[in-house]
């Protein structure tokens, strides 16, 4: 059988899109080019982007379709998913990975302008919501939520970190339009607003949080996870692409589940892979894409993320971002069904995400060590201070990983627990006599 030639072009962000596989050739002995929009820094996509592109794992599945097509993929980086969505309903680009609720807007402006697009698949999940985070400068005297009332908080409007931050808002029972001052920037821009003090807080979808956390430029106010609400990534098509080349569709959803197998049978070779193409540090990458980390990989479109993605309907309709959303009718699973047989989409149905851990990560090694405490690791590090790389705990109420120098410890008897953010650390103490604040400092000298 003829193998098809895969040849790869990489277009520069923000330069004029062409050839775009919607419109390239027919047939035997053509030439047809894939575009596919994705988001490189935004890391809980990395099954459908830089992880995948890095293994070259859909140009391999496009050399076995064996359809006499010469195939070539265009790679275009965006920073969020709105100029995703823009070149999708352009005609532009074929597949195309984001957030929640900018899959939403996705769906949304395709229906209305005639141009449907379809969720195809997840790439990664927080049951919780943990993958979004409300930052603040780290010698704020912010301390909650209510303490933003009139003040600049960044965020870019229609994400899943702009939800976050309206859910979080009203929680709390403050007016998402009128009780802050709220900032409509690009990730990049509103963390440099933070750094310059013209924004009070940040509210950011992955790795935002946790890089500005890791280089000391932030610390965190809310866990996303504390609303306890499903947030994910996935993978969008062009209804007219999916129909006219379903086995190129099948191709790419068959290499993001061979990129999704890699990251979880080589989590540090992947954090290092995604760092490399990025320039993220591989300890933030890990933070989030790691064995334990907050997100969760696999393709399958969960019943529990199907119907968050309907709650999240309400909060861009009473932003006027959309209207109404026929949220059953944008998701097909036929696809993915298909790409990885019935058999095994049903085992990922069912899967459920890895429990919390602890975590270090020794310098020059290929391996992580678990522990089953945040105490058993603390001696670890205790013993070992100059060699941990990065070290990882979970958030004693909500789950959420992070850094443990940036956690807020708790010494609760002789238990030493961590918190993500100060607020949820206070709630704690409150229903526990005897329990306290200390520093990362002593929780290292007690647990030595």
């Amino acid at each position: 059988m003829k193998r098809t030639a895969v040849a790869v072009t990489t277009v520069a962000l923000l330069l004029p899109l062409a050839g775009c596989g919607g419109e390239a050739g027919a047939g035997a002995g053509s030439t047809v080019t894939i575009t596919v929009g994705y988001q490189s820094k935004t890391i809980n996509t990395v099954t459908a982007g830089t992880l995948l592109r890095s293994l070259g794992s859909f140009e391999k599945e496009l050399n076995a379709l064996g359809d006499g097509t010469t195939y070539k993929v265009d790679w275009q980086d965006y920073a969020t998913g709105a100029p995703i969505t823009a070149q999708m309903t352009a005609g532009k680009i074929d597949i195309g990975s984001m957030g929640d609720f900018p899959l939403l807007i996705n769906a949304a402006r395709g229906s209305r302008l005639g141009r449907p697009t379809h969720l195809v698949s997840v790439t990664g999940y927080n049951l919780r919501g943990g993958l979004n985070t409300i930052v603040t400068p780290p010698d704020s005297k912010l301390g909650s939520l209510d303490d933003l009332r009139g003040k600049k908080v960044s965020t870019s409007i229609g994400s899943a970190a702009d939800g976050t931050l309206v859910r979080a808002l009203q929680r709390a029972g403050i007016d998402p339009d009128k009780g802050i001052e709220k900032l409509n920037q690009q990730p990049s821009v509103g963390a440099s607003a933070l750094s310059a003090g013209s924004a009070d807080a940040l509210s950011q979808f992955v790795a935002w949080p946790g890089l500005l956390a890791y280089q000391g430029k932030a610390k965190a106010l809310y866990d996303g996870a504390a609303l306890n609400l499903p947030t994910f990534h996935g993978v969008t098509a062009r209804e007219d692409f999916a129909k006219k080349r379903p086995a190129v569709l099948e191709a790419f959803l068959k290499a993001q589940a061979t990129a999704t197998d890699y990251l979880h049978d080589h989590p540090v070779a992947a954090a290092e892979k995604v760092a490399k193409a990025t320039g993220l540090p591989a300890e933030v990458v890990y933070l989030y894409n790691g064995a334990h980390g907050i997100a969760t990989f696999g393709p399958a479109l969960k019943p529990q993320l199907i119907s968050a993605l309907k709650k999240d309907v309400s909060v861009l309709k009473s932003a006027k971002l959309i209207g109404d959303v026929d949220v059953d009718a944008f998701v097909d699973d036929q696809y993915v069904k298909k790409a990885l047989g019935s058999s095994a989409y049903a085992g990922q149905l069912a899967a459920s995400p890895a429990p919390a851990a602890s975590e270090v990560w020794p310098k020059g090694s290929t391996e992580t060590r678990t522990y089953d405490s945040p105490s058993a690791l603390l001696r670890y590090v205790s013993a070992h201070r100059a060699s941990a790389r990065a070290a990882y705990v979970p958030d004693a109420t909500t789950g959420t990983r992070w850094f443990a120098d940036r956690a807020v410890w708790v010494a609760d008897g002789d238990a030493l627990l961590p918190f993500v953010t100060a607020a949820t650390a206070r709630a704690y103490i409150a229903k526990h006599s005897g329990a306290r604040t200390i520093s990362y400092a002593d929780a290292l000298g007690r647990a030595s």
